[in-house]
């Protein structure tokens, strides 16, 4: 039972900037927007009793209250601060300097295959070092059931490269609040060359702009696949397992 118990809290550990103890009125304010894709996903989430969600970034108190008050398990787990850990430099076929994806998934989305009714990935991809992305949306795949829905955010070229990297905190059923990611001082110094993508001053730097086409083939093992347009640079994408 204790181990149980110790495995389930490693997904509610907190994070910088995020206070679960405080209240609403403590926090600093924080822009917000509405979700098109969120707002579709929320008929889900209000209609089903009991599912399992994971929320990919670091510990959002926000986030655990509005899922759990609707009855659903909830997980988190922080893949991009993992993705900066230098043990997982590594060399490709030719040489050049990558990310190794296999001794990753070793370490960050450990699940049962089919455990997850709904994954929001958020801003994910759009700052993970490129040679992981695949492989974690193919983990996120096997974990999602038959069925399962996944949200994503990607940013559109209007955006430019220093788009800030947020966390995204639920506050509505079409709402988030934008929590801008500072950099960390006790973060271990990143994997040189493999896409250098450390906390900078500013947060995590944009790696790539994901067009149509590069989406779609990138989820082409999902069931479907659903665009939204938004007024913020932002492409949302809601997928179908």
């Amino acid at each position: 039972m204790a181990s149980s118990t110790n495995s389930f809290m490693k997904f509610f550990r907190s994070s910088p900037g995020e206070d679960l103890t405080s209240k609403p009125q403590q926090r600093t304010q924080r822009p917000s927007r509405r979700s098109s894709g969120l707002a579709e996903l929320d008929r889900t989430l209000h209609s089903k009793e009991s599912l399992c969600v994971l929320d990919i970034g670091y510990t959002s108190a926000g986030n655990i209250r509005y899922f759990t008050e609707l009855g659903h398990r909830i997980y988190s787990e922080d893949l991009l601060e993992a993705s900066t850990d230098p043990s997982l430099a590594a060399h490709d076929e030719l040489g050049q300097p990558v990310l190794d994806s296999k001794r990753f998934l070793e370490d960050n989305l450990v699940f049962p295959a089919g455990q997850f009714d709904v994954v929001f990935c958020w801003n994910l991809a759009d700052y993970m070092d490129e040679s992981l992305v695949k492989a974690v949306v193919g983990r996120l795949w096997s974990i999602l059931k038959p069925g399962g829905m996944l949200l994503a955010f990607f940013h559109t070229k209007e955006a430019g490269p220093d788009a800030p990297c947020y966390r995204y905190h639920i506050v509505g059923s079409d709402t988030v609040e934008m929590q801008r990611i500072e950099a960390r001082t006790d973060l271990p110094k990143p994997p040189r060359g493999a896409g250098g993508n450390a906390p900078l001053s500013s947060g995590f730097r944009l790696q790539r702009v994901f067009n149509n086409r590069h989406i779609e083939n990138l989820f082409r093992d999902f069931g479907s696949i659903k665009f939204f347009l938004t007024r913020d640079n932002i492409r949302e994408v809601l997928v179908v397992r």
